[in-house]
């Protein structure tokens, strides 16, 4: 039995954000059943074409849900809403600010009705204050975040590769689901949770924001180097590859002195005698080691950084994460179903395939419009009739 199993959740969701955090429910067993609007669905469905004519966002956060198409500013289409709360645990919604008010559909006006409903809200800036209506997208929050400030190299700011301000807030917005779900069993009560990416991503900011406090000067942006750890970062090999390695202490930099770049002398060097001294003079020690590094290859060079206990890792693109030696030793891939065949997934992390976690297929826009309706019972000629209205 999955943890989730037997748990309903329903979803008004597009983009990122609250999709994974659905998902991540129907990973662990929930019946998750998304909400679209007919004929065009989650807008994220046209981002792109990359996954045999299906979206690379949309594939990744949508597995293991039903979609069913509904104009909810219909009545009958309301009342099918309606008649899915009935028995729904939890309601998870993202979209555009004051959307579910003005459909009644809000947790103040659902309380009453529907008292063990659990409500989670994801938004941009959260359900009040000044930035409430403001429109939110991923790379807007890293900026509003501060996130971009540390990000990049000295010159130029450098947004993440990946929408972690989307991530970021779907992930608040599942695990206080989860948390929500244990009080509701000892309370019966459900509860209203607000997330907000701004929010989110200014909590996975602290380590930067505590760095600066009172107006101290912030990390600077460094590339792909630490800003205020030394040294901890990429590094040029002589075949002109590049290595990452990283040192968190002053016996790993002894052990660095003496094995990897063969200059004992320099763990007494006052230049370089605690982090602090070494992210000052940056610049020479990074020399000092790009100099050592010069008499061999990047698998020569990774080779004494692991003689030396020194954590270390190969700088790589998407093509060797897909055939990466330790995903496929661990068995984390396994395949699931899409409108467009088949593809690779990865297993959810912290589960594996004894645990069976649930990867069921991505579903096709409104693929399972009819067999809700049905369940709900409607009949096959309300269900016509909806569809002739565009209701469904």
């Amino acid at each position: 039995m999955r943890p989730l199993q037997g748990i309903k959740v329903l979803t008004f969701e597009h983009a990122i954000a609250a999709p994974f955090c659905t998902r991540q429910l129907a990973d662990l067993g929930a019946r998750v059943i998304k909400v679209e609007r007919p004929g065009v669905g989650d807008f994220a469905r046209g981002y792109d074409e990359r996954v045999s004519g299906l979206a690379s966002h949309f594939v990744w956060t949508n597995r293991s849900k039903e979609s069913i198409t509904l104009d909810v500013k219909q009545a009958e289409a309301l009342d099918v809403i309606h008649a899915l709360l009935t028995d729904t645990d939890v309601l998870v919604q993202n979209l555009a600010p004051g959307a579910m008010q003005r459909l009644g559909l809000d947790f103040d006006t659902l309380r009453t009705r529907y008292p063990s409903l659990i409500v989670c809200d994801i938004s941009g800036y959260g359900l009040d204050g000044p930035y409430r209506d403001k429109k939110a997208y991923d790379l807007l929050i890293q900026s509003e975040s501060g996130f971009l400030s540390v990000t990049g190299s000295p010159d130029e700011p450098a947004k993440a590769g990946c929408s972690i301000a989307d991530i970021a807030a779907g992930m608040y917005g599942y695990t206080n689901i989860l948390a929500a779900l244990l009080e509701r069993d000892r309370t019966g009560r459900g509860r209203h949770i607000d997330v907000s990416m701004l929010e989110s991503m200014v909590e996975w900011m602290s380590f930067p924001l505590y760095y600066s406090i009172a107006d101290q000067p912030p990390p600077p942006r460094s590339g792909a180097a630490h800003a205020t750890i030394f040294p901890y970062g990429p590094f040029s090999a002589g075949d002109g590859n590049s290595v990452m390695l990283g040192l968190q202490n002053e016996r790993e930099w002894q052990r660095f002195c003496e094995t990897v770049i063969a200059r004992p002398e320099l763990v007494c060097d006052e230049r370089f005698t605690s982090n602090s001294r070494r992210v000052t003079h940056r610049a020479a020690l990074t020399q000092i080691i790009i100099d050592s590094f010069a008499s061999g290859g990047a698998a020569e060079v990774i080779e004494r950084l692991e003689q030396a206990g020194i954590a270390n890792a190969h700088i790589n693109g998407m093509r060797e994460v897909w055939r990466h030696p330790q995903l496929e030793a661990r068995g984390r891939w396994t395949r699931i179903e899409t409108p467009a065949g088949e593809i690779p997934a990865l297993y959810p992390p912290g589960q594996s395939a004894e645990d069976a976690p649930r990867m069921d297929p991505v579903p096709a826009l409104g693929e399972h419009t009819a067999s809700i309706l049905s369940e709900l019972g409607f009949t096959a000629a309300q269900i016509e009739t909806m569809r002739s209205a565009n209701a469904v």
